[in-house]
């Protein structure tokens, strides 16, 4: 699995990615959103089409609400990282926000709830829960470009941890977008990736191979999470060892809806 790096881009600048398409990266770094949150802004008829408007940063919405007369607010999912700032950007623009209807984000209502298939402006969405369970990806109507959100992102795997996230469902996302032709991911975080199916190919195999390390470690008798986290991920940085727990603890609520391990008190194990 080959990812991308790229050295730290512009901040409070539109950066030139596609025909049409614009990115301003949000000055939100750190170890699960990389140099920042992608903010894209998307040419229109009647104006600009945002996806993510990120965090609530004043000078970051300022720039995008200063890029152009802004149509509507589109949200690949509702974490705080991509749709803090939503609210400050409709007030500064007036522009509606679309999501889908039934959001993670216990407080938050979309102005118009999305759902799959629907065409927002330029957009035809595409629900790939997993990451989220109100994740969408976006395809852009006559070209061969998806924006991936966080389900499928340049520089590392996506987190996918219990209770909103989840790992069969985000496996199947995975397959579905192996199924299409998309040749250009606009990713939530990240360069833009060219190319993108043998990326996914590699995530596929990746989730796999940890589905068959958790499985082998069982075999040895009973373990609780942190004892799999542990053996799985020796050496993790302390900071990290939150999301390993989540994934390995996606993976074995997979593995117990397939059929294949069970838990029994606070332990797993795999199922006889």
């Amino acid at each position: 699995m080959a990812f991308l790096s790229e050295t730290e881009p512009a901040r409070f600048t539109p950066l030139p990615t596609a025909p049409g398409v614009t990115r301003i990266v949000a000055p939100n770094p750190g170890p699960m959103t990389y140099h920042g949150t992608n903010t894209w802004l998307i040419e229109g008829e009647h104006g600009l089409t945002v996806i993510d408007p990120g965090p609530d940063h004043p000078e970051h919405i300022a720039c995008i609400a200063t890029a152009g007369p802004v149509a509507r607010i589109v949200l690949t999912h509702t974490h705080p990282d991509h749709m803090a700032g939503a609210p400050a950007l409709r007030r500064a623009t007036g522009a509606p926000i679309y999501a889908w209807g039934r959001p993670w984000a216990q407080d938050f209502r979309p102005d118009v709830a999305i759902a799959e298939g629907e065409s927002v402006g330029p957009l035809t969405a595409l629900h790939t829960p997993g990451h989220a369970s109100d994740h969408l990806c976006f395809a852009l109507a006559g070209t061969k470009i998806l924006f991936s959100g966080d389900h499928v992102m340049s520089w590392n795997t996506s987190v996918v941890a219990p209770p909103d996230g989840d790992m069969g469902a985000y496996m199947a996302g995975l397959r579905r977008l192996l199924a299409r032709d998309d040749e250009l991911y606009l990713c939530g975080h990240g360069a833009p990736l060219p190319n993108p199916l043998p990326l996914v190919r590699g995530m596929l195999s990746h989730r796999a191979g940890r589905e068959a390390s958790i499985l082998a470690a069982l075999r040895d008798g009973p373990m609780a999470v942190d004892a799999v986290v542990a053996q799985l991920y020796a050496g993790l940085a302390p900071h990290l060892v939150r999301a390993a727990s989540g994934t390995v603890l996606a993976h074995l609520l997979k593995l117990a809806a397939d059929g294949r391990v069970v838990l029994e008190g606070s332990l797993w194990g795999s199922k006889r």
